[in-house]
């Protein structure tokens, strides 16, 4: 007769290990992400902002009207490439915070089975004392910042040259409109950081 089958015993200290890491880890990968995704947007706002004043693109064969419609253009593309960055950072701190909850989550467990009930004094951490997940001093909030002021630089940048496409000549006008829809475009950047965040 065939043996009978007998399952295998399941430890569970080593479920809620093995999960503990798990969680670390993409807890750790959130991070690492959030500075990948801040790095490429500033190396491509910079390469492609050099490229384009060191190209012979302001020579005098080239009519100014193109020159204007294709830099405005440019930093309207550069501005929704700032946007993306900025709705990426939100969700890559938002997942940030869940894998924390997730932590905390076992550690409480943990400590409600632990024998020594002193335990809890070893974490500095706890689901109380978790950081909110829309921090202004955060590294996070940082490079939204950042990505959002050259958000704003690129879109100011875009109105202006979007004026003289369509050879819009009022010199305090053209300077009102950029600097204000380009503040505009910052403050926006940053209103769906938080916004996103609170989802």
């Amino acid at each position: 007769m065939p043996s009978a089958k007998t399952n295998p015993s399941l430890d569970d200290d080593e479920i809620l290990k093995a999960e503990f890491e798990y969680i670390a880890d993409t807890a750790f990968q959130a991070n690492e992400d959030r500075a990948r995704v801040s790095s490429f947007y500033l190396l491509a706002v910079g390469s492609l902002v050099a490229a384009l004043f060191s190209t012979q693109l302001l020579d005098n064969r080239f009519d100014p009207v193109f020159l204007s419609w294709a830099f405005s253009g440019l930093f309207l593309v550069l501005t929704l490439l700032g946007t993306l960055t900025t709705l990426q950072l939100a969700r890559l701190r938002a997942a940030w915070y869940d894998s924390m909850l997730a932590l905390n989550q076992i550690k409480d467990y943990w400590q409600s089975q632990a024998k020594d009930k002193h335990l809890k004094q070893a974490f500095k951490w706890d689901t109380e004392s978790l950081p909110n997940k829309y921090k202004a001093n955060s590294v996070s909030f940082y490079q939204t910042l950042e990505v959002a002021l050259l958000s704003g630089i690129t879109f100011g940048a875009a109105v202006y040259f979007f004026q003289s496409a369509i050879n819009y000549n009022c010199p305090v006008c053209n300077w009102a409109y950029t600097i204000s829809l380009g503040l505009f475009a910052f403050l926006s950047q940053l209103w769906m950081y938080k916004l996103n965040l609170d989802k």
